[in-house]
C-alpha cells in the first residue's frame, strides 16, 4: 500500500476539458502522470509537458497506482474500463480506480462492483468548477469511498482538489450529490438566462442588468459565468450544451427512483433538451440564452 505522501504515478484516461485541467496540474505539482486519450493531438501535447501516453487504458493501467476516468458517460467509463484494451484486466488487486464521470449511482455502484471482483478499490469522485478550476486545483471533488481508500490517496486528492468534500464511505454517494448540484446548476442557467432574455425585452441593457444581479438576491456563479460570456455573443463551449442536458436528464431519474418530482429541475432539463434539438448541442451550454432570446 502506498502512503500518503508517496508520488506514485498516476494514469488519467481522457484528458479534455477536465481530464487535461486535472493532468497540468498534476504535472505542475511534480506528480508522473500518465494519459490515453482517444484524441492523440491531447495526447501529444501533454506529452510535450512531461506526461507519459500510451496506445491502450491498459498499458496506461499497468503502473499506475490510481487511474483516473475523466470520459463523458457511463457508456464510455465502461468501454475505456472492460472494452477492448481496457484497464480493468490489466490491473492488479489494490489498485484504485478513481471515477469523475457525472453518471447514475446506479452506473457507479455496477462499476464499482466490477472493479471490487478483482480486488481493485474504486473512488467515486465526480467534479464541479469548470477547466480552470480543475487547472489550479480549485475545483469541487465530492468523494464517496472506504476510509482506508481515501486516506492511502490523500495526497492525490488534496492536490486535485482544495475544495474537497468527504460524501460518505459508500460509492455511488458522490454521483448522488453531483447529480443534485447539477440539477440546481441547470436550473440556475436557465433562470438566469430567461431572467435576462425578459430584461432585454423591456429594452435594459443587459451587461448592467447582469451588474446588478451579481451583486443582488438574485446572483448565481452559472448564471454570471456563462451570461457574462452569452451578452457578449461568445459560445464557445467550455461545457458542451449536451453535458447538462445529460446530467438534468440523470437527476430526473434519480428523483424518479426515490418517488420525488423536482417541478424546476424538470423545466430545466426541457429546456435543455429543447437546445439539443435546436442545434445547439456543439455551443456552450449558455446556449439556452440564444434558445430563449431567438424570434418567435
Amino acid at each position: 500500500m502506498s502512503k500518503p505522501d508517496d508520488r506514485a504515478p498516476v494514469g488519467i484516461i481522457g484528458v479534455g476539458n477536465m481530464g487535461g485541467g486535472m493532468a497540468a496540474n498534476l504535472l505542475a505539482q511534480g506528480w508522473p502522470v500518465q494519459v490515453r486519450d482517444v484524441d492523440s493531438v491531447k495526447e501529444q501535447n501533454f506529452k510535450q509537458i512531461g506526461a507519459v501516453t500510451h496506445a491502450s487504458p491498459a498499458q496506461l493501467a499497468i503502473n499506475c497506482d490510481v487511474v483516473i476516468v475523466c470520459v463523458v458517460d457511463a457508456a464510455q467509463t465502461r468501454e475505456v474500463l472492460f472494452g477492448a484494451g481496457g484497464a480493468a484486466p490489466a490491473m492488479r488487486a489494490g489498485q484504485t480506480v478513481m471515477l469523475c464521470p457525472t453518471i447514475s449511482p446506479q452506473d457507479v455502484e455496477a462499476l464499482a462492483s466490477g472493479l471490487a471482483q478483482r480486488g481493485i478499490h474504486v473512488i467515486d469522485a465526480p467534479m464541479s468548477g469548470g477547466p480552470a478550476r480543475a487547472r489550479d486545483g480549485s475545483m469541487s471533488l465530492m468523494v464517496a469511498c472506504p476510509d482506508h481508500v481515501f486516506e492511502q490517496h490523500r495526497a492525490l486528492l488534496q492536490a486535485l482538489s482544495s475544495k474537497l468534500f468527504r460524501i460518505s464511505q459508500r460509492p455511488g454517494d458522490g454521483a448522488r450529490t453531483k447529480l443534485v448540484n447539477n440539477l440546481l446548476a441547470g436550473i440556475n442557467l436557465v433562470g438566469a438566462a430567461e431572467v435576462l432574455a425578459l430584461a432585454g425585452r423591456m429594452g435594459l441593457d443587459l451587461g448592467t442588468t447582469l451588474d446588478v444581479i451579481e451583486q443582488s438576491s438574485g446572483q448565481s456563479w452559472i448564471g454570471s459565468d456563462r451570461l457574462r460570456r452569452a451578452i457578449a455573443g461568445d459560445f464557445a463551449p467550455r461545457a458542451h450544451t449536451t453535458l447538462l442536458a445529460k446530467d438534468t436528464k440523470l437527476a430526473l431519474e434519480a428523483a424518479q427512483a426515490t418517488g420525488f418530482e423536482p417541478a424546476l429541475g424538470r423545466v430545466a432539463a426541457d429546456t435543455f433538451a429543447q437546445a439539443l434539438e435546436a442545434g445547439l448541442a456543439g455551443e456552450d451550454d449558455a446556449s439556452v440564452f440564444q434558445l430563449l432570446t431567438k424570434p418567435g
